[in-house]
């Protein structure tokens, strides 16, 4: 239970801070900054206890790299999208958040957007906090944090910078993304999450599977 408590502590926070700041698609460059430095923060936090995935399509790829039990992706899903109504409910009902309006996302432009740089987060996320020769390191949080952060700049005005199924929901709750795009999100970035896996054993075929 401690794991799920910290997926779900850490899925809010990134979630809440979302939607206080909106999407990356918003105007400006707080809102990468500050999403990508909560998801830092909250890796550095979490990491020793429950992997700080806070993402499910982290837990997919870390699954199936070999480092994530089965019997832990469904808890593990459950608590992230837990912590991600929460956060959602609150802002709206709350906080206010920042005055968002829909992102109509272009499908294939956003699909892509949302595919690759889930992809880069999953990869980096396997390399620097699963790989043998990078365990102990000090910078897995920063690493991760700032893939999310040039994912943001780099696509926000395409996709909305979700690259995390939770989000993806939490934000629609907020009115900052349409729900008749989820299954594109939700698709795209589990896709990316499964591909992050097998590039990374692909690559690291002597590796240590758990």
């Amino acid at each position: 239970m401690r794991r799920y408590a910290v997926e779900f502590i850490g899925t809010f926070f990134l979630v809440l801070t979302i939607g206080c700041t909106g999407m990356a698609a918003a105007p400006g460059v707080i809102a990468p900054l500050a999403i990508g430095s909560v998801l830092m923060v909250m890796i550095y936090a979490g990491g020793h206890i429950s992997g700080a995935h806070y993402n499910p399509a982290v837990t997919l790829g870390v699954h199936l790299r070999g480092r994530c039990p089965a019997s832990d992706v469904l808890p593990y899903w459950g608590a992230q999208l837990l912590g991600a109504v929460v956060a959602a409910w609150i802002v709206g009902f709350a906080l206010k958040g920042a005055p968002v309006s829909p992102f109509n996302a272009p499908v294939l432009g956003a699909f892509l957007a949302e595919f690759l740089f889930t992809f880069a987060l999953v990869y980096v996320v396997l390399n620097v906090a699963t790989a043998e020769a990078t365990e102990g390191n000090s910078y897995f949080g920063l690493a991760i944090g700032f893939t999310v952060l040039a994912g943001a700049f780099a696509v926000g005005q395409v996709s909305g910078a979700a690259f995390n199924p939770a989000v993806a929901i939490g934000a629609a709750m907020r009115g900052m993304l349409l729900w008749s795009s989820m299954w594109l999100y939700i698709i795209a970035e589990l896709l990316g999450g499964a591909a992050a896996a097998f590039a990374f054993k692909a690559l690291n075929p002597t590796g240590r599977l758990s």
